[in-house]
């Protein structure tokens, strides 16, 4: 299962992908699914993997016109945006204004803590790997009988852009939103007229009729394994079966 992120803890639009992998396979076994669990991947499997998804990115960013590649080389194409979205997009992959008096400007950012006090040990790299400005983080894993933890990271990856609990007005009526972590240079809140804010919003709505959630391998709507493996009786896979058939029918 992956689901489509639009949105960074500062409200930035920062587009990335959460997977939930089963790691594992499976196989009909006396006419019974049995699912075969695999080791562990390696630091040269991951990294071969990331190597793929890069490969698949750029080679779908080209067929769509996104990207040009001219004698070895790639940059960006000139593509006709939305003229309405497309200034609020990139200031908000910018951190800056779009609109009004400040346009251009970045955001301000207020920074409560120290350099030192926010400078954490580095953890260790496993199960990750970089390149080319892309990351691939695997080191997450919910055993078979961690129910909690496994709901806890459904709750996180399928979370909304906004916590309503990290957002306040100081006594000037400007937007303060606490962010879900500290920066490295001290900053846990960012402040915003309300116009901004709302301009930060606009930015981060998915385009319509656009599936945020998509689904993969066994757990796809029409793999043949798939009312055989997940939870619920038979009526009601019957009932949800139909409901696929007919949608893409």
């Amino acid at each position: 299962m992956t689901l489509i992120q639009h949105f960074g803890s500062a409200a930035n639009l920062n587009i990335h992908l959460h997977c939930l992998v089963p790691d594992g396979v499976y196989h009909m076994q006396d006419g019974v699914p049995a699912f075969h669990g695999v080791r562990s991947p390696t630091a040269e499997q991951l990294q071969t993997l990331l190597d793929q998804i890069i490969q698949r990115i750029m080679k779908a960013l080209t067929r769509h016109g996104a990207l040009i590649e001219e004698e070895g080389m790639t940059f960006l194409a000139d593509m006709e945006a939305d003229t309405a979205l497309a200034p609020l997009q990139s200031a908000a992959c910018t951190y800056r204004i779009a609109l009004g008096p400040r346009a251009g400007q970045k955001v301000l950012m207020l920074k409560t803590l120290s350099t030192q006090s926010t400078q954490q040990p580095q953890s260790s790299q496993a199960y990750c790997a970089n390149a080319h400005g892309f990351s691939l983080h695997a080191s997450v894993r919910c055993a078979m009988n961690q129910r909690g933890k496994l709901e806890h990271l459904c709750r996180y990856i399928i979370r909304p852009a906004i916590a309503e609990e990290r957002l306040a007005r100081n006594k000037d009526g400007q937007v303060v939103l606490m962010l879900k972590t500290p920066y490295r240079d001290g900053t846990t809140h960012i402040v915003m007229s309300p116009l901004e804010f709302m301009q930060r919003l606009a930015a981060l709505v998915p385009r319509p009729r656009r599936n945020l959630i998509r689904f993969h391998g066994v757990l796809a709507p029409n793999a043949k394994l798939r009312f055989e493996i997940i939870p619920g009786n038979k009526q009601n896979k019957s009932r949800e079966l139909c409901t696929v058939r007919n949608k893409f029918s």
